[in-house]
Formats: C-alpha cells, structure tokens, sequence
C-alpha cells in the first residue's frame, strides 16, 4: 500500500469518526427538544403525550454493513445523503392522535426541515407495520458553525411498538423465512393492536371530553387480546 492510500485511508477514518460523532450530537439535540415539549406540556395542559422515548445512533460497523449493501461508494458526501437512519430516535405515545400531535409539535419548529414524512398508521405497510416516520434535519452547532444533520424520528402507540418488536423478534428467529402461518397471524395481531389502540382512544375521549372522537371501525373484544398474547408467547 502506497503511502498516498495509507493517508487517504486514514483521512477517510476521521471522516467517517467525525460523521458518526455529529450524529451522536443531532441525537443529543432532538432529545433535549422532546424532553421540552414533554415538560411543557405537563405544565401547560397537565398531560404527557410522550410515554417512553429510545435512541440509538448506527454501530461503524453496522453503517459499513449498510454502505455495502446498497452498494455506495466510501465517500463521506454520499453516505450521508442516502443513508438518513444513521440516527435514530422513538417515541411511544398512548394514543393515535397523541403521534400526529407530538409530530406536529417537533415540525413546527423553526430550525428543524422535514425531508419526508411517512404515514404508516394512516397506510400501514402489507405486513401490518404501524408507525409514523420523519426524516429531519436539525442543524449541530459545532466550532466551526452550525453542521445540517439528518435524523429519522419514529412515533407510534404502545400497541404499534409492540407488535414491531414481536415481528422483529419473530423475523430474527427464523432468520427470515417466517412461516406463512405466522406471517397471518402477524397480520392478524396487527389488526388486533389497531382495534385496541382505537378503542382506548374512544375511552380515553368519553372520559375527558364526555364523546368518543374516532370511529374504532369494529367492536373489540377478548379476541383481539388473546391473539397478541398468543403470539407474544408464541416468540418466547
């Protein structure tokens, strides 16, 4: 190896170190973000639309995997622009309506630009997958001045996250060759956790507003429940 390519790889290394490191910073950021909108809407209306919050930010190795796979070239400029889940952050709410609010209330504000959006509540994905996806840039204030990062946010109730969890957990163990009988009653489970999810929120409305405000489309009942739990136990 030539000494030119030895310095160029070692270039490459502070590159991708230093991307890894403003992703880091654009994660520590919107969660700072969160965590205000979270307190101030305590404060203001004495309700927590938020119920739990993750984050992660891609492993070098797993984002290297990622670059290969899409077959992009190691170049810094490239991977940053096609790859917009180096950082990631969920957010769990309570209710549907809760997830449109919380995403509204994070677009709305002046220094974040949506890339794109994507409903899956409102157009689930064939297999059943519920959540709301935001791709966000945020600027991070460094040294040299304010950096444009991408992060992707996900929101989603209780029930969505545990049936992605379920599914991801059921797609593992076969390593992707799920079978078909499972895959049907993952998609049934998913119209379960959906049922559920419409049903609390009508609860939760006659009891704060005295009507319900969204159509659950169908009666739930004990069915819905013994699916999930069926399945839940089915992976353990």
């Amino acid at each position: 190896m030539s000494p030119q390519q030895i310095e160029s790889l070692r270039a490459l290394r502070l590159d991708f170190s230093r991307l890894l490191m403003q992703h880091r910073f654009v994660v520590d950021e919107m969660l700072t973000k969160i965590s205000i909108l979270r307190e101030e809407s305590l404060h203001a209306h004495s309700y927590n639309p938020i119920e739990h919050i993750s984050s992660r930010v891609k492993s070098p190795r797993s984002l290297l995997q990622k670059v290969h796979r899409r077959g992009l070239p190691l170049e810094i400029d490239v991977i940053r622009q096609k790859i917009t889940d180096i950082a990631g952050i969920r957010i769990t709410c309570s209710f549907i309506a809760d997830t449109y609010h919380v995403l509204e209330l994070l677009t709305a504000q002046d220094d974040i630009r949506v890339v794109e959006i994507k409903d899956y509540i409102a157009r689930p994905k064939p297999n059943g997958y519920r959540s709301l996806h935001a791709i966000l840039e945020v600027p991070v204030f460094l040294r040299g001045g304010p950096v444009p990062v991408i992060c992707e946010v996900q929101i989603r109730t209780i029930a969505m996250d545990f049936w992605a969890s379920l599914e991801h957990k059921i797609h593992y163990k076969f390593n992707g060759d799920v079978p078909a009988r499972l895959i049907e009653e993952l998609a049934e489970a998913a119209d379960a956790a959906d049922q559920l999810d419409r049903r609390m929120e009508q609860l939760h409305s006659e009891v704060h507003d005295g009507a319900p405000d969204i159509d659950s489309g169908e009666d739930f009942d004990d069915e819905a429940l013994r699916i999930l739990w069926d399945l839940s136990m089915r992976e353990g």
